[in-house]
């Protein structure tokens, strides 16, 4: 019964705070795209910016005061609004987001996922997503791409296309390389080499650094693990029942030659990017492992 009455309680006050505040979102949005000239549009931006951080923070204090979680952060100093940073984590759960607002908000720009297009249709969310000018992916099955080859590439180029707009101002932007949340049916599915994670794509990864890199600062390497039985729902984190989040956050500096090739067209230059993605994979795989034994002893 606690559990029930501090999930409704939480859920409640989050979805208070998102519609006192989706309203002046949603105005600044409009004005954006009516007001003439860069300038105006790029103000409008920095409010709409201002206004979800206000909300994350928000989110913050309710989880604080409702929900014994304890966000165990670890890294991560030293960071900068006014510098662009490329976030790469594993990806589990819903509870993936807070964790990054815990981690990040009002320390870093505000971030931008590439979400699936589905999401725009989910009720306010969708709009304020629409509002923050986060990229909608249409993900294709293989089977869809051999029947439609002309569709092949359409991600690359909205990603290309989003990172043009995030090039006017400081920008966190969240890559998931794994497309996916993680569950043990797609690890065998996918036959993955690792033991903790599905396999990662590099080509959206490859063209953020083809857009941005000049204006990255770091790549902040997140790994997620949740101690405890299994990996929580949304709900669970709502009604006080995840107990502790561990976010280990590596900073990485960029090696300029990333971004300095092309992708698409050149076979060597593509094997060195995945070649460091790999890296960082197999990295994180054995980071994975070493904090679930840590919690485990």
């Amino acid at each position: 019964m606690r559990a029930l009455l501090t999930g409704i309680a939480t859920t409640l006050l989050l979805l208070l705070n998102t519609l006192i505040l989706i309203g002046p979102m949603l105005a600044i949005a409009l004005l954006k795209f009516i007001l003439p000239g860069q300038h105006l549009k790029d103000a409008c931006s920095r409010g709409v910016m201002w206004i979800a951080e206000a909300w994350a923070e928000n989110c913050k204090r309710v989880f604080a005061a409702f929900t014994p979680t304890q966000w165990d952060i670890r890294g991560g100093e030293g960071l900068r609004t006014d510098t662009s940073y490329l976030v790469i984590s594993n990806h589990q759960s819903w509870v993936d987001i807070p964790a990054l607002v815990q981690a990040f908000n009002r320390k870093a720009p505000y971030f931008k996922f590439f979400l699936k297009k589905e999401l725009i249709w989910v009720p306010l969310l969708g709009l304020a997503f629409w509002a923050l000018d986060y990229p909608f992916m249409k993900r294709y099955s293989k089977a869809f791409l051999e029947e439609h080859p002309e569709m092949k590439g359409k991600d690359l180029e909205i990603t290309r296309a989003a990172c043009e707009k995030f090039k006017r101002m400081p920008v966190t932007v969240v890559n998931y390389l794994e497309g996916t949340r993680f569950t043990p049916a797609k690890h065998a599915n996918q036959k993955s080499p690792y033991r903790h994670l599905l396999k990662p794509k590099s080509g959206g990864v490859a063209f953020v650094l083809a857009t941005l890199g000049e204006q990255l600062d770091a790549v902040l390497d997140v790994t997620l693990v949740y101690p405890g039985n299994g990996v929580p729902g949304f709900w669970a984190l709502l009604s006080g029942q995840v107990s502790q989040v561990i976010m280990d956050i590596r900073t990485l500096e960029l090696d300029p030659a990333l971004w300095q090739g092309d992708y698409e067209n050149d076979p060597e230059f593509r094997q060195y990017v995945q070649a460091w993605v790999s890296r960082l994979w197999h990295e994180k795989d054995a980071r994975i492992s070493a904090l679930s034994a840590e919690q485990a002893g």
